[in-house]
């Protein structure tokens, strides 16, 4: 049960920082381009290396990961989920299975949020 709050405090923190980041570029954008979440995304990426990198050198206790990778992380963008398991895939050659993964996230993400859309119009 502890674990679920730390986690649970960490995307709290995570979505808060979402929210004001996004709205902070976004705003300062002069052109209709997502700036905001694609900024998010990357900055998310960034972190989760960060984070990874310091649990393999030792130099982060592991019950930092949940509260940091999940939860603040998780909160913050599951983009850089999905960046660290393509990443792991491509680092440990399982090629085939990191572009059908990639392929797929994007794919059927988009297909999903589209067909979610359209069920909701036809009601």
């Amino acid at each position: 049960m502890k674990i679920l709050l730390v986690i649970g405090a960490g995307s709290f923190i995570g979505g808060v920082l979402r929210y004001l980041l996004t709205l902070y570029i976004q705003t300062r954008s002069v052109v209709p381009f997502p700036f905001g979440t694609l900024g998010v995304n990357i900055i998310g990426c960034f972190f989760m290396g960060v984070v990874f990198a310091l649990i393999a050198k030792g130099n982060m206790p592991g019950e930092w990961r949940p509260f940091l990778a999940t939860g603040i992380l998780g909160g913050f963008t599951t983009f850089s989920a999905f960046s660290l398991e393509s990443v792991y895939m491509l680092q440990t050659e399982q090629y085939g299975q990191a572009i059908l993964y990639i392929l797929a996230s994007v794919l059927l993400g988009l297909l999903a949020t589209f067909t979610g859309m359209w069920l909701i119009r036809m009601v």
